[in-house]
């Protein structure tokens, strides 16, 4: 037991330090290249690109990253289900229904333009990914049925991209802003966009970490959690709460990134065998490091042009699954 622990406790010492080294290296990365960071000094101009664009962005990618792997660390012990991932729930659809309705609503009237403006449109993404969450806990009448609440969120998840398609086929003039939100960017994201990311993921890891016993009793089964005498109905609407925070926030400032949390939680669980609690911070850390290393890799590939980080992280997370099934075949699992 000691040597899991000593392995979880490096395993996280080493994602940190890759995340600090891409960070100062995300500094550098931009159609001016590492002369803005040298120049930074004495040039107010390479001082507000390291500054005010590539650190942010870069930083807000880590932030977004670990909400997805944290998401993605409690989906899969919430539904017991390695494939499950943090838009199982229909907070992606819902986030996307919300973004194409605030683009729908400019220009409509002084009113609603002003609204709109007024509430931002991550903040009608947020509200809409959390509203996807709440009707499919409505479907499902509670979260006492895990089977129940799966269903429920891919019926509302097929509803609400196909509300999304028909308002987006009704004002084809947001059509571009809807795919840049499909495909996923960290493009502009700033230091607000990362203090609120930061403040929710804390939120987030503290009642994923509180909650980490649930998860432990209900890998043993249901009547196991049951026997241990935890609350199981509250305890599970406070792990859907988080996971559907933490996914609204992520999903509200980068769009949709693909894979980043479905695939987190099977890197760490490669790596070392270990709680759910501490299942949950390694994660969170190593979606940060994937998101932060594929936003650099988008940046950097096609530069001074970018790759949208969504595709790229699909890309690579497929093919990821993909080996990881191709090895359980050749071992006699999946």
């Amino acid at each position: 037991m000691k040597s899991h622990h000593r392995r979880a406790l490096v395993l996280g010492i080493m994602l940190l330090a890759l995340a600090s080294a891409l960070l100062v290296l995300g500094a550098g990365i931009g159609s001016t290249g590492f002369e803005s960071v040298f120049a930074a000094r004495h040039d107010p101009v390479a001082l507000q690109i390291v500054w005010d664009i590539r650190l942010p962005r870069t930083l807000g990618a880590w932030l977004a990253g670990a909400l997805l792997g944290l998401a993605g660390a409690v989906a899969q012990g919430l539904f017991r289900n390695p494939l499950a991932d943090p838009y199982l729930l229909g907070s992606s659809s819902g986030a996307s229904l919300g973004m194409a309705i605030a683009l729908m609503m400019f220009g409509v009237s002084p009113l609603s333009t002003q609204w709109v403006v007024r509430l931002g449109l991550t903040g009608a993404a947020f509200i809409g990914a959390v509203l996807a969450v709440l009707l499919t806990l409505a479907l499902a009448r509670g979260v006492q049925q895990t089977l129940r609440l799966l269903l429920a969120g891919v019926i509302v998840g097929v509803v609400l991209g196909a509300a999304k398609d028909l308002i987006t086929i009704a004002s084809a003039d947001i059509l571009q802003a809807i795919q840049g939100f499909m495909l996923g960017s960290t493009g502009l994201v700033g230091w607000s966009a990362c203090a609120v990311m930061g403040g929710l993921g804390a939120i987030c890891l503290l009642l994923g970490w509180a909650l980490a016993p649930l998860l432990d009793g209900l890998a043993l089964g249901e009547a196991t959690a049951s026997s241990l005498g935890l609350p199981l109905g509250a305890m599970r609407i406070a792990l859907v709460a988080a996971l559907a925070l933490a996914t609204g926030a992520a999903v509200a400032q980068t769009g949709l990134i693909a894979f980043v949390g479905l695939a987190a939680p099977h890197l760490v669980r490669s790596v070392v065998k270990t709680t759910h609690a501490r299942l949950i911070v390694l994660s969170s850390a190593m979606g940060g490091l994937l998101l932060m290393a594929a936003d650099l890799l988008a940046r950097w590939l096609i530069a001074p042009q970018e790759l949208p980080v969504g595709v790229l992280t699909a890309v690579l997370g497929g093919g990821y699954l993909l080996w990881l099934m191709h090895r359980r075949s050749a071992r006699g699992g999946l």
